[in-house]
């Protein structure tokens, strides 16, 4: 590689960091209710991905068990 190349990826993996460093502070001013809410909403998105999971699993299961040996019809 050549000094020019070089010196090119340097900067470019470089220069976000400089705009990591000016941000100061909290700039959201989100007070406790806010947290609470999205803290909810977290709840609630859990509350339907766990039965979910379960679900899905339980397909899985099912396809890839052995199957038995077919009903046979009896004559009434």
């Amino acid at each position: 590689m050549n000094k020019l190349t070089l010196s090119a990826i340097t900067f470019a993996l470089l220069s976000p960091i400089s705009s990591a460093f000016a941000a100061s502070g909290r700039s959201d001013n989100s007070g406790f209710v806010v947290w609470v809410f999205l803290g909810f909403c977290a709840l609630i998105v859990v509350a339907q991905v766990v039965p979910a999971l379960m679900v899905m699993l339980g397909l899985v299961k099912g396809a890839t068990e052995k199957q038995h040996e077919t009903a046979k019809q009896k004559a009434h």
